[in-house]
């Protein structure tokens, strides 16, 4: 794919994440309003019933902490996504929140589990591994940002909150990891330079014939294929007239 298509802002870059956000928050107000409790549509895991969680719980969250403390992260990487990924975002936000989601429903504890930290840590794992393995210079420096802000986040992939469901937030890391090794097509590819090509061949490189078998600079090369004779510089010893 071409490297200015790939890179592009468009009105989807901003307007996607937000409405995403704004979806959550619409939720969360619906709730708060009309004194509903949608914790019951979690991800509940190893049960059948539960299963329904692997779709709604992303939309739903325990409190205003809950929400507040996830709407800034999934804003800020959801944009990136659609800003350097933006033709695989829609399949990694989708795809990211029934794997993960299903990951959760497989190794959790029996407990409602909700919220869009799943997603988040799919987000934050696929952008940083993708960007590494990639070896684009502008997918390196999204994962090095990632990493920056967000790389405090790895020790909530263990129990170390019986109040947070770390079972989420690793199958979200687990989840990530997994498209950043799956989805190779239709990513921006490093630039490869005229002796990286399978078809290189040095006699034709117009640099290195400067250059003699010994590796001696050549600062004329001779036009048309024509070598051009040697000078030849005679030197003569004549004795001054006494």
């Amino acid at each position: 794919m071409n490297k200015s298509q790939q890179f592009k802002f468009s009105t989807g870059v901003i307007a996607y994440p937000v409405f995403f956000v704004l979806t959550i928050w619409i939720v969360f107000w619906a709730e708060v309003r009309f004194g509903y409790n949608f914790s019951k549509y979690g991800v509940y895991p190893q049960t059948l019933k539960g299963l329904r969680g692997v779709l709604f719980s992303p939309f739903i969250h325990g409190g205003i902490d809950h929400i507040y403390h996830n709407t800034i992260p999934l804003l800020v990487l959801s944009t990136a996504l659609f800003y350097f990924y933006r033709q695989i975002a829609w399949k990694v936000l989708f795809y990211g929140i029934l794997l993960s989601g299903f990951l959760t429903w497989c190794i959790g504890r029996p407990s409602y589990h909700i919220g869009a930290s799943g997603l988040i840590y799919v987000l934050v794992s696929f952008t940083f591994f993708k960007g590494i393995f990639a070896k684009y210079y502008r997918l390196i420096a999204l994962s090095l940002l990632v990493v920056f802000l967000y790389g405090s986040m790895i020790w909530y992939t263990m129990p170390v909150d019986n109040s947070i469901s770390w079972e989420g937030h690793l199958a979200g890391l687990i989840t990530g990891l997994l498209f950043a090794l799956l989805f190779k097509k239709e990513i921006a590819k490093p630039k490869k330079f005229a002796w990286e090509e399978e078809h290189y061949n040095e006699d034709d490189d117009p640099f290195l014939k400067h250059f003699d078998e010994n590796g001696n600079f050549i600062e004329s090369l001779p036009e048309d294929g024509v070598e051009e004779e040697p000078l030849e510089i005679r030197y003569f010893l004549k004795k001054e007239d006494e």
